[in-house]
């Protein structure tokens, strides 16, 4: 059974930083591109970053040089490092996995919350 447990969410005021946490299970976990994906309210699902089985990093232009994804492929884990947050980062925060094989996964959410 392949879950994705994410961790890390929380309150922080602007200017804070919150560290995102996804623990693999159940997947060859260095075969995947990892990713992390957030959905605010009445908005749609949108991509983050991710960083794939080379690691090579991609980001939205709205997180670039705030936010910082790693993953330890012998842990079977994907980091996300969030500094400078702000208002417009409240949102709930999906960890996503996906192969070349087109198979994919999602966690469950964790919910990030900036005050203003």
């Amino acid at each position: 059974q392949v879950q994705l447990v994410e961790s890390g969410g929380g309150l922080v005021q602007t200017g804070g930083s919150l560290r995102l946490s996804c623990a693999a299970s159940g997947i060859f976990f260095s075969i995947y591109t990892m990713g992390w994906y957030r959905q605010a309210p009445g908005k749609q699902r949108e991509l983050v970053t991710t960083i794939n089985t080379k690691e090579t990093t991609n980001y939205a232009d709205s997180v670039k040089g705030r936010f910082t994804v790693s993953r330890d492929n012998a842990r079977n884990t994907v980091t996300l490092q969030m500094n400078n947050l702000k208002p417009e980062d409240t949102a709930v925060y999906y960890c996503n996995a996906g192969s070349v094989l087109k198979d994919e996964y999602w966690g469950r959410g964790t919910q990030v919350t900036v005050s203003s």
